[in-house]
């Protein structure tokens, strides 16, 4: 088997891996640079994951081909709804942000699950009958070798991540309102000052986390899970926590991180497909994710510089 061959195969199964992944990270990239540690990823994840199943599920035959896309609309908004649970309690109330994030995430998965038994009389929904299909990215997939390792045999999904990293770094890093964000992360009292509304900008970073966990949960269910079930969404927002402090709450670095992570996720599926990999039981494979993350994390999170006031309350006028 060639090198090409070789890429040809791994990259469209990180890709695929990935995407939920990316989009996960980035909006921890928001929450967090704005000073709210987001430990309930993965509970948003799993509002996103269901409520793009449900609608599915519901209005495959009214919708169609459109169906998952309009499904990833409803996990965003379902997301960013959710999200604002955790940015109450954090923000107006000073909890704790890592308290609340956890309960964040048992009360996703204990209301999700409490009604899907409700819907369907059993712990997991049907498969649904509109998911995304891999196709030609069309132009792109026409360039010799190029386009043959990246853009042939994908989702449309997986391309869509990518670009959203892009557009993250430059409204994070280019604009006036990643500016305010990232002052807000660093010194509220002095952001607060200048007359950024501290308050505000921390509830829109929130706000926007869920927005991009929900639509990282819609993803994963609508490309690799196809239902909804307990074991949907298991460990997936925490892989991506680790991404965002792996890659240094930096967009390009936490989807760099996300890629290495989502290399590792593939490797169960196409394992025994590559030389180097195939005679390796597959048990080593599942759990490959979860080593490579810690070790990632033991490796690298000394040398991450978070923003400086992430995980503080701030109370308007005490220093």
């Amino acid at each position: 088997m060639g090198f090409l061959q070789i890429l040809e195969i791994i990259v469209p199964a990180t890709l695929v891996y990935a995407a939920p992944l990316i989009l996960t990270a980035l909006g921890g990239v928001f929450s967090e640079r704005s000073g709210v540690v987001n430990i309930g990823l993965e509970g948003l994840m799993v509002v996103g994951a269901f409520s793009s199943i449900i609608f599915n599920l519901m209005f495959a035959d009214t919708f169609g081909a459109l169906t998952p896309w309009l499904g990833l609309l409803v996990g965003m908004a379902i997301g960013g709804v959710f999200s604002l649970i955790h940015a109450v309690a954090t923000i107006t109330f000073r909890a704790d942000q890592t308290v609340s994030g956890v309960a964040i995430n048992m009360l996703a998965l204990g209301t999700t699950l409490f009604v899907v038994k409700l819907i369907y009389g059993k712990a997991q929904t049907d498969k649904i009958t509109e998911p995304f299909y891999k196709g030609d990215i069309p132009l792109l997939s026409d360039i010799p070798i190029i386009g043959d390792i990246f853009f042939k045999d994908v989702y449309y999904t997986s391309i869509l991540a990518l670009v959203l990293a892009v557009v993250a770094w430059f409204v994070l890093f280019k604009m006036p309102f990643g500016l305010r964000l990232r002052a807000v992360g660093e010194h509220p009292m002095a952001a607060d000052t200048m007359g950024i509304k501290v308050y505000r900008m921390r509830y829109i970073g929130v706000f926007i986390s869920g927005l991009f966990g929900g639509l990282g949960g819609a993803v994963y269910a609508s490309t690799i899970a196809l239902d909804f079930s307990h074991a949907t969404i298991t460990g997936q927002g925490f892989i991506a926590l680790a991404a965002l402090v792996f890659g240094k709450w930096h967009p390009f670095g936490a989807m760099g991180a996300a890629l290495f992570f989502g290399f590792a996720q593939s490797l169960s599926i196409i394992g025994s497909l590559l030389p180097l990999f195939q005679d390796i039981p597959n048990v080593y494979m599942l759990i490959a994710p979860y080593v490579l993350t810690i070790l990632a994390l033991t490796g690298f999170i000394g040398r991450a510089d978070a923003p400086k006031a992430l995980g503080t309350p701030y109370l308007k006028g005490k220093r």
